[in-house]
């Protein structure tokens, strides 16, 4: 590039002032769109639903996930600008999802010590009749997450991977080990369940 060839320095100032100036045309083709909370809403909640509905049954299922939307609408200025704002609020429908479901189970163990009467054995989770997703609840925390991302939501292993924060290999691992333990449970091969 020559010297002649060379912008100007004042014609640079003035593209960067056109591009920074809100309305201008150059300034609407620099700013990405961000979706807004109610488009999102829209969209997602129905997912979140299915979910929260895997992982703490249906009793529980759209309380987490209105409070998933409830968190994720406090902070939609942020999470509008991250690559994967459904990603990153499937990932507060697992963490509460898998809490109220720890602290269901916390409750009824401290009944169980508390109470003078003899209690059951049946799980106290597979009220709903829903065996495998009853099973699924009480994986330990990561493996429950992952299936109920991979299997109720049909989320690829990348996309489970993005939505939790890891990556994929431990996603797959994850995956592996609930799947090995629900045939287990449930009394089938790894092909079956």
């Amino acid at each position: 590039m020559t010297k002649s060839q060379r912008p100007r320095t004042r014609d640079v100032i003035e593209l960067v002032d056109e591009t920074s100036r809100p309305g201008s045309p150059a300034a609407a083709t620099h700013l990405p769109q961000v979706e807004s909370f109610e488009d999102f809403y829209r969209r997602e909640l129905p997912r979140l639903l299915v979910l929260a509905r895997a992982l703490a049954g249906d009793i529980a299922a759209e309380d987490i996930a209105q409070e998933s939307m409830l968190t994720a609408y406090g902070q939609w200025s942020r999470i509008a600008e991250l690559a994967s704002p459904a990603g990153y609020v499937r990932g507060i429908c697992a963490h509460k999802a898998v809490s109220f479901v720890r602290r269901r189970l916390s409750e009824r163990r401290a009944v169980r010590r508390l109470a003078t009467r003899p209690v059951s054995t049946a799980d106290p989770l597979a009220a709903d009749g829903d065996r495998f997703w009853s099973e699924v609840r009480r994986l330990p925390k990561r493996q429950a997450q992952v299936t109920a991302l991979f299997y109720a939501l049909d989320l690829s292993v990348i996309e489970v991977a993005t939505t939790l924060g890891c990556a994929e290999g431990t996603v797959k691992v994850h995956l592996s080990r609930a799947r090995a333990e629900l045939a287990t449970r449930l009394g089938t091969t790894e092909e079956q369940s």
